[in-house]
């Protein structure tokens, strides 16, 4: 009997994911999904977690219950550390493993450009325990203002200032701002309209949701002009201490909260040459995923950066559709012979962004079509729920927004601080 083929994926996000259920229970290949958490989640939801309008469990599940009947493949939990390609190894936080194939879908972290004090004080919004602490600090800092008598403190404590004008900080400083109008003077009666402080929306370009139509950025800048959220374009983030946020115009916005959504990169492993790595820390890989310079080592979704796509010289867009369609793409082609195999090429799905209630944006590919308010926000309920990994998921997640939707209230605005172990 033939021995199986290793194929070892670092990475259980949307890319790793999709590659290991397109080739579970393919008889030829053995396959260990490794991850840092012991579960997947769903990040265009984690703003709503962190405003308390989702509870955490509501877009993650266990790996070892997804993977469930999928007899070929195992899971480890642990933290890539280092590859050794001239072994075919790769060394975990928590031992090492032999590879035939190995896969590298590790997704992005926070990228703070530097600043050492952004990243030290700032608060990020990649992973769920960011935004299980930004909850914690958002409602940690409403309840510590109504005990202060300083009007000026007060305002300070309660302004919010989100750097990056993407789809992450559009929705973060839309919803925040809904919680302002329809929430927060019923939780906390002791504080004033003034008290609640102001939302900053800032960004170093000149629109909002660059990556969309013009009719998509000033119809998300319209609207959030509407729901008090003061934009600021054209602008960076300099520095962030002592209860400051210093900007490139040489202007400063008072404020306790500076919530970091301007930008990514790739993660770095030890292991492979600098030349492997391209902008953002991607790992540059030919048309069929396989990093440059290696027989049997690939990468996909935000980890690759794939410019034999003529339509997306510079690589593809680091969200969700390119990641899953990559991670298809490889999986079904080691199932053929190689001379079989088919390039992988982008299709573009579209855009979306919400804004609020009864308000988005959708892109149709290549921008042909533009749709607006209600019946964006309807498909992007849609696509939303669609995306997260099972049924029972879905069907919790709809039911949260049905009572948003009808109450303009939601009730996970718990803070939860896990204690040390003693």
């Amino acid at each position: 009997m033939k021995d199986k083929s290793k194929i070892v994926v670092v990475g259980g996000g949307f890319a790793g994911l999709e590659f290991v259920k397109t080739l579970s229970n393919v008889e030829e290949y053995d396959i260990t999904l490794i991850d840092s958490n012991n579960y997947n989640f769903f990040p265009p939801l984690l703003y709503q977690v962190s405003t308390g309008f989702m509870e955490p469990s509501a877009i993650s599940y266990p790996f070892r219950k997804i993977l469930r009947g999928m007899k070929n493949v195992h899971f480890r939990l642990g933290s890539l550390e280092k590859v050794v390609p001239n072994e075919n190894k790769v060394v975990l936080d928590n031992g090492i493993l032999d590879y035939d194939i190995l896969v590298i879908a590790t997704g992005t972290e926070t990228n703070f450009f530097g600043n050492k004090s952004i990243e030290a004080y700032s608060l990020p919004m990649k992973t769920i325990s960011d935004a299980l602490s930004l909850r914690n600090v958002v409602f940690t800092r409403l309840d510590k203002a109504t005990r202060i008598e300083d009007k000026k403190e007060r305002k300070k404590l309660l302004t919010f200032v989100i750097a990056g004008a993407g789809p992450t900080g559009v929705e973060l400083s839309g919803i925040l701002s809904e919680m302002r109008m329809h929430i927060l003077q019923k939780d906390y009666p002791e504080l004033t309209d003034d008290d609640l402080g102001e939302i900053y929306l800032l960004d170093g370009q000149d629109s909002v949701l660059a990556a969309m139509s013009e009719k998509a950025q000033q119809y998300t800048l319209d609207k959030l002009s509407k729901l008090n959220v003061k934009v600021v374009l054209n602008t960076l983030v300099t520095d962030f201490k002592d209860g400051v946020v210093h900007l490139s115009d040489d202007t400063n916005i008072e404020s306790e909260n500076l919530i970091w959504a301007a930008g990514v990169s790739a993660r770095v492993f030890e292991g492979f040459d600098q030349s492997s790595y391209g902008a953002g820390k991607r790992l540059k890989t030919n048309e069929f995923n396989l990093v440059d310079g290696h027989q049997n080592i690939y990468a996909l979704g935000d980890s690759a950066l794939l410019t034999n796509d003529k339509n997306y010289a510079n690589g593809h867009p680091q969200i969700a559709q390119p990641a899953i369609q990559q991670g298809e793409n490889l999986a079904k082609n080691l199932k053929l012979a190689p001379n079989l195999w088919k390039p992988f090429k982008y299709t573009n799905k579209g855009s979306l962004a919400i804004i609020g209630r009864n308000k988005a944006v959708m892109d149709s590919p290549n921008h042909i079509f533009f749709v607006k308010g209600f019946l964006a926000w309807l498909i992007w309920i849609f696509v939303h729920i669609m995306g997260l990994v099972n049924f029972k998921n879905k069907l919790r997640t709809f039911y949260n927004w049905i009572g948003y939707y009808i109450y303009k209230d939601q009730y996970f605005r718990m803070i939860i601080k896990p204690s040390d172990k003693k």
